[in-house]
């Protein structure tokens, strides 16, 4: 597996053995970013340059480096796995990179509070197990995210049929196996 375009294009990235981290494809990744890029879904500004980013259920870290590549100026990666958390950190060594990287080996689920919402949420947990429906509203209750956040599920294709309360549906598209949900929260976060 490899990083699709920027700073980082074509590096190489450690994947952990077995089957409870499946990465994103480069293809799925590429259209996700390209769609992020064009800026259709941010009223034409480019959604990556400069953006504070949240890759939930890193695993490898695929999504969060990606962005990185392509100009984040901060990633989170939260993971948990012990074994993808080896491999994000092998994934994350040597980049010579200007943003701020930050591991958080945390549960999605009952993620740490934040400082501020992030501007993207990147989020590509474990298919067919409900996790999506749980993981936006606790982060959004702990200040992941708020109205501005545009957040970014890849699912099993038809597996989030029905959204979580208070997210509406921007955009979604298939790519084989997998969707992929453009989504934003409707309603301001209550304090």
């Amino acid at each position: 597996m490899r990083i699709v375009a920027g700073r980082y294009r074509g590096r190489r990235l450690q994947v952990p053995a077995g089957h409870d981290v499946r990465p994103s494809s480069e293809r799925s990744r590429e259209a996700l970013f390209n769609i992020l890029e064009s800026g259709r879904l941010t009223e034409g500004q480019h959604a990556v340059r400069g953006a504070r980013v949240l890759d939930a259920f890193a695993g490898s870290g695929a999504l969060g480096i990606e962005a990185l590549s392509r100009g984040a100026s901060e990633v989170f990666f939260l993971e948990q796995a012990p074994a993808a958390l080896r491999c994000l950190r092998q994934n994350l060594q040597g980049l010579e990179s200007s943003a701020s990287l930050h591991i958080l080996k945390e549960d999605a689920l009952n993620p740490p509070p934040a400082e501020r919402p992030v501007d993207i949420l990147l989020m590509d947990p474990p298919y067919g197990q409900g996790l999506t429906a749980r993981a936006l509203p606790a982060l959004t209750e702990k200040g992941w995210l708020d109205g501005d956040t545009l957040a970014v599920v890849e699912s099993a294709r038809k597996e989030l049929q029905a959204l979580p309360a208070d997210f509406q549906l921007l955009d979604r598209r298939t790519y084989g196996r997998a969707e992929l949900s453009f989504l934003m929260l409707t309603k301001a976060r209550t304090a």
